[in-house]
């Protein structure tokens, strides 16, 4: 039985997000590769947590994407979340879904995926992300920390002072995000950053085992964080 203050909706598990890197893909940036090869790539670097993001696919594309990518992620042992479409994820047994502020509410996905399933929830400022700790989800997004390409509905970005209080405030997993490059990353981590999406910095390099590697080198450079 959960306890007294259990929230409504709420999962019924203690979730982690994968240390380093949550991967995310971005076809339009990824110059001619597919997201099964970048997506392979990612995995082989040793990324353990993929997203599909794909906004301008139809219904039918995305659903094939994903069966592929679900067993990709499988057969490697990483997480495989879906952004805002909670039937796909369902339909493609995916590990679970990111939502936006303006997707359907947690607790009301929480009731159809069950659980067992991850929830993740994008915020934006300090009073978005102390909702985002009560409403159920299993990690919160922080950012976009800084301006950045691609989303087209994205809000201004808003800085490392609010990544900050992320972490100082911060009872669930985080994960930074917005115009993260290797230039800026050693930054983002001294403010607080234990888990970090780069997309186009990875979709779109030449080589994406070698820029991963590069990218935990500068991790590692910086002073390890104490879990949350």
């Amino acid at each position: 039985m959960p306890s007294d203050d259990h929230h409504p909706g709420a999962a019924m598990k203690n979730f982690e997000l994968p240390e380093a890197f949550y991967g995310i893909t971005a076809e339009k940036y990824s110059h001619g590769r597919s997201n099964e090869d970048v997506v392979g790539q990612m995995l082989q670097a040793g990324i353990k947590i993929v997203q599909y993001r794909e906004k301008e696919k139809t219904a039918m594309e995305k659903f094939k994407e994903c069966l592929t990518l679900r067993s990709l992620t499988r057969r490697f042992g990483a997480l495989f979340i879906v952004n805002d479409d909670v039937a796909l994820a369902q339909l493609v047994d995916a590990d679970g879904v990111h939502l936006g502020q303006d997707d359907l509410p947690v607790p009301q996905v929480r009731t159809l995926l069950g659980p067992e399933k991850i929830i993740g929830l994008s915020t934006h400022s300090p009073e978005q992300f102390q909702a985002g700790l009560v409403s159920g989800a299993d990690y919160l997004g922080v950012g976009p920390l800084y301006a950045t390409q691609t989303k087209t509905d994205v809000c201004p970005p808003v800085g490392l002072n609010y990544l900050a209080y992320a972490r100082a405030h911060a009872t669930l997993p985080f994960v930074a995000i917005g115009g993260i490059k290797a230039h800026n990353l050693a930054e983002v981590r001294q403010h607080g950053a234990a888990c970090v999406a780069l997309v186009t910095e990875i979709v779109g390099a030449e080589d994406i085992l070698g820029k991963i590697a590069e990218l935990r080198g500068i991790l590692e450079s910086v002073p390890q964080l104490k879990p949350i």
